[in-house]
């Protein structure tokens, strides 16, 4: 008898048969469990429900402020006309056997403690990005992930655009030649009563309703503080700030275009200029930065982003030898030749420009429903995920060097293959 047809072989299979039916079975919902309700989680469960209503099922809803955990309820109930569980406590819910998978929308610093115990509980997990709020910390989910086998996707929403898949065709092609430079930005604003990263506080909040021992979970113990809990991202303690938020965004999607995986170096600099000045409280974090990363494949990605003035939006450029391409607003890909006057070659200034958008090309509004459904197939027919945690790994490290970098005031260096960082 072969090896693959043992008695041993044949019972283990047996015994791992129902599992592997109940999550692939396409008459079975995929029972989710929905960790965190706040302003991103609040209008992601929606969009779960919307995208996949005959392939999941949300079962439990957690969250640790009563508040958010109510309409979290609420917006289960309008939409899948059931009543979900609720938890106050994230380990409760993972307790729940029948839950396939969790999606955690929670502040960065408590996505490592949540990430391993839901995939050490057997569940399935869609992490928020970052994936985590220290490099150390994805070494340890990647090593969980390999040794329970489950499914880890990561918020990084652009691998689902298929704006962004057609931009890194168009790259492999050689349509643009030889890309040596990539300009990434994000530029917002808002009026002065409105800072950013200053979300609103529930007026309800009290010490009583919402939990901060929990919000802290292993962060520096500090006295309660409602614009902690709930401005989490203007402090170090929970937060990378721009770098972890926004950077990480296009630094992944550079990557996805270009095929590469991490940067050698990256110097970065920045602070709070213009919200320091009128806001109420300091923040900790900056509202303006500027990183540099340079890549083995020999490319540089130059970084900026501000708070105070969002004329030219956000987006990528990628500049070849032959040609210039920009990702704008997750809607417009404009592709423009290069030109080296009357030198340039006729097989360059006879290729057609390109101007491609998201929604009247491709039918697709924004990609972030299309990531969510990506997981749920992935978890219920075994579709390949489009940012699994390596890669939802790799992106975190490059918000992780630049904020570093910023703090340390020094360049870094990083050694991909092993792991390893060092500052200059």
């Amino acid at each position: 008898m072969s090896d693959a047809l043992t008695r041993r072989n044949f019972i283990s299979a047996a015994a791992a048969a129902p599992a592997i039916l109940r999550a692939q079975g396409t008459n079975e919902k995929v029972q989710v469990g929905w960790i965190g309700v706040g302003i991103r989680g609040y209008s992601l469960i929606e969009t779960l429900m919307k995208v996949s209503p005959n392939d999941a099922h949300v079962k439990a809803v957690c969250d640790s402020f009563t508040g958010h955990l109510a309409r979290g309820k609420d917006k289960v109930q309008t939409i899948q006309k059931t009543t979900p569980d609720t938890y106050d406590d994230f380990r409760r819910l993972l307790e729940d056997k029948s839950i396939d998978a969790v999606f955690i929308m929670t502040p960065e610093h408590l996505h490592r403690d949540m990430v391993i115990a839901a995939l050490e509980a057997g569940k399935n997990v869609y992490c928020e990005k970052p994936l985590t709020h220290t490099i150390e910390e994805g070494h340890e989910i990647l090593k969980v992930v390999q040794k329970t086998g489950k499914k880890l996707q990561v918020g990084t929403q652009r691998r689902s655009s298929l704006l962004y898949q057609k931009a890194r065709e168009i790259y492999q092609s050689g349509r643009i030649g030889k890309v040596t430079f990539v300009r990434a930005f994000w530029y917002r604003n808002s009026s002065p009563d409105n800072p950013q990263w200053r979300y609103s506080i529930p007026p309800d909040a009290t010490e009583k309703n919402a939990d901060f021992n929990k919000f802290l979970g292993k962060a520096p113990k500090k006295p309660f503080s409602l614009p902690r809990y709930f401005q989490w991202r203007i402090y170090w303690d929970y937060s990378g700030g721009i770098s972890t938020d926004l950077l990480v965004h296009q630094t992944d999607a550079s990557h996805m275009v270009l095929g590469a995986r991490a940067p050698k170096s990256v110097v970065a600099s920045g602070g709070s200029y213009y919200w320091d000045k009128i806001d109420k409280e300091a923040r900790e974090v900056p509202d303006t930065v500027t990183a540099a990363f340079e890549y083995p494949e020999g490319f540089h990605i130059n970084y900026s982003c501000m708070f105070a003035n969002q004329r030219y939006g956000y987006g990528e450029q990628f500049m070849g030898s032959e040609g210039t391409m920009e990702v704008m607003n997750l809607q417009d890909l404009h592709v423009y030749n290069e030109s080296w006057g009357k030198d340039t070659p006729a097989a360059i200034t006879a290729r057609p420009e390109i101007h491609l958008n998201a929604t009247k090309d491709f039918g697709q509004v924004n990609p972030t429903g299309d990531h969510i459904k990506n997981f749920i197939d992935a978890v219920k027919f075994g579709k390949p995920l489009n940012c699994d945690g390596q890669l939802g790994h790799e992106a975190a490290v490059t918000g992780h060097l630049a904020t570093m970098s910023l703090r340390r005031e020094k360049k870094i260096l990083w050694d991909h293959a092993n792991q390893k960082y060092r500052f200059a």
